[in-house]
């Protein structure tokens, strides 16, 4: 093709093509980028979704395990410095509180959720939960009306309670 002879209406039009292929590649361009978006949103919302679901289960798991009077299986739940916080201000090392259940001057019969919240941000973990916990500690026996806020953190995709700290509601 010899370009001297192009005419100004070829011109025009090479240039309108040549805008019309743009325009298409910066839509394809913007969609692809779009849904990507969206399936990084999603994937990050099932992978908040499913670290929710992990913690209440960790969390109602250390409750039954207190009524089941598993220590054991209490203390793979709990960091090595974990305090449990009581509604009268006393903070209880660990290994104090186990020993509490397993002489069962600290027992536990049963409790009813009444409402969780879970606030995940990274590897760290805020739990809130109301329950109906029915329990005889150091001789008082009642159906206590705690709230349990308990600091969680995830390693190696496990999440340990890290300290508890309960108040009455």
């Amino acid at each position: 093709m010899d370009w001297e002879q192009i005419s100004l209406f070829e011109v025009k039009m090479i240039n309108r093509f040549t805008e019309l292929l743009f325009l298409m590649l910066l839509f394809n361009l913007t969609s692809l980028y779009t849904q990507n978006i969206l399936k990084l949103k999603s994937a990050m919302s099932n992978k908040i979704e499913d670290d929710r679901e992990k913690v209440l289960d960790v969390t109602r798991r250390l409750t039954q395990l207190m009524i089941d009077k598993n220590t054991v299986e209490i203390n793979k739940l709990l960091d090595n410095s974990f305090t449990l916080t009581h509604i009268t201000g006393y903070v209880q090392p660990k290994e104090e509180w186990l020993s509490e259940i397993e002489k069962e001057t600290m027992k536990y019969y049963s409790f009813k959720e009444i409402t969780v919240s879970v606030n995940i941000d990274g590897d760290k973990a805020v739990f809130i939960g109301q329950n109906i916990l029915d329990a005889r500690i150091w001789g008082t026996r009642n159906k206590w009306r705690l709230q349990q806020t308990m600091q969680l953190e995830k390693r190696s995709d496990k999440w340990i309670i890290l300290k508890s700290v309960a108040t009455l509601f």
